[in-house]
């Protein structure tokens, strides 16, 4: 995969951010679009192989739209400034989120924003074994990965969820409304000959944590 010639696509992509452009560069755009999904096949094939539950995701059935949602977000421009794709998609939540753009590059998986069965799930989970949740995310390679759970400064509840009292052991962890973890990259990294590599390898750093929370909204 040609990850050079995806930004610069991208660049000039967000520089002429319209159909007129995007009509005019279809060629440039299929090309990266095909050299992404193959990239994506063989990242899903590497994946499958080392891990026993992977639901097996191909690249066109991983990859995003670059096309935004104007109906709901009619401000935003027409297309997107990065490829984006989820693998080890059981479910459109809880996937393997890689994001490849301009603005910024991450690997990320959980469940963001849930639907309050799903997110019941997940603090019916913690209330019973919060500490395995605890042990791996405290882990210090897994910190050293992603840091804390993801919170954008709303995901937080200021009081106890219902059901729950605000001297729970694991609190801390059920006021959480999103449970998700975040590793960015730096363009030198997607560069890099290597890249695959490291993505298999933040990959089974996070595989613990989701496999928590697959088990947690299964149950």
């Amino acid at each position: 995969m040609d990850f050079q010639q995806l930004f610069h696509f991208l660049e000039k992509l967000q520089q002429n951010n319209s159909k007129e452009w995007m009509d005019a560069h279809r060629k440039a755009y299929q090309k990266n679009r095909t050299n992404f999904i193959q990239w994506l096949d063989e990242l899903n094939d590497r994946l499958a192989a080392m891990d026993p539950d992977y639901f097996p995701t191909p690249g066109k059935k991983g990859m995003n739209r670059i096309n935004n949602n104007l109906l709901f977000h009619p401000h935003k421009p027409v297309y997107k400034d990065h490829f984006g794709a989820g693998l080890d998609q059981l479910t459109k939540q809880g996937d393997f989120y890689i994001h490849i753009g301009i603005s910024e590059c991450l690997l990320a998986g959980g469940y963001w924003k849930p639907e309050n069965k799903i997110l019941n799930s997940i603090r019916e989970a913690i209330d019973y074994n919060g500490e395995e949740l605890k042990k791996i995310i405290t882990k210090k390679s897994f910190k050293k990965m992603f840091g804390s759970l993801y919170t954008d400064g709303n995901d937080l509840l200021k009081k106890a969820p219902k059901g729950y009292t605000t001297d729970h052991e694991h609190i801390d962890l059920l006021k959480h409304k999103t449970f998700a973890v975040i590793h960015p990259l730096e363009k030198k990294q997607v560069l890099q000959d290597d890249f695959t590599d490291y993505v298999v390898q933040v990959y089974k750093e996070m595989l613990p944590f989701r496999r928590y929370l697959r088990q947690a909204v299964s149950v």
